[in-house]
């Protein structure tokens, strides 16, 4: 089974990181405000980054490691800039 960690944009602008093994599923999820006690009040508004992992172990290690992130280094890796994210 393939585990999504995952990166999505709420509605004040907040960024939410989150992973399940269904990734359209738990945003459906989010949008109608099960499944994440923030996003019930923060709803979603788009996915703006997602990887895969092969197992739940490793998508739990990395949505941790996601979640310590400072905002801007977030940012950088939604947009994919390696040199940015590694200064930051």
């Amino acid at each position: 089974m393939k585990w999504h960690v995952y990166i999505l944009e709420c509605s004040n602008k907040a960024l939410y990181t989150g992973v399940t093994n269904n990734l359209n599923r738990r945003f459906e999820d989010h949008k109608k405000g099960f499944g994440g006690h923030y996003t019930s009040y923060n709803r979603p508004v788009k996915i703006l980054y997602s990887e895969i992992y092969q197992n739940r172990s490793k998508a739990l290690k990395r949505e941790a490691q996601i979640k310590g992130w400072t905002r801007e280094k977030k940012l950088a890796l939604i947009i994919g800039d390696l040199a940015l994210l590694k200064i930051l």
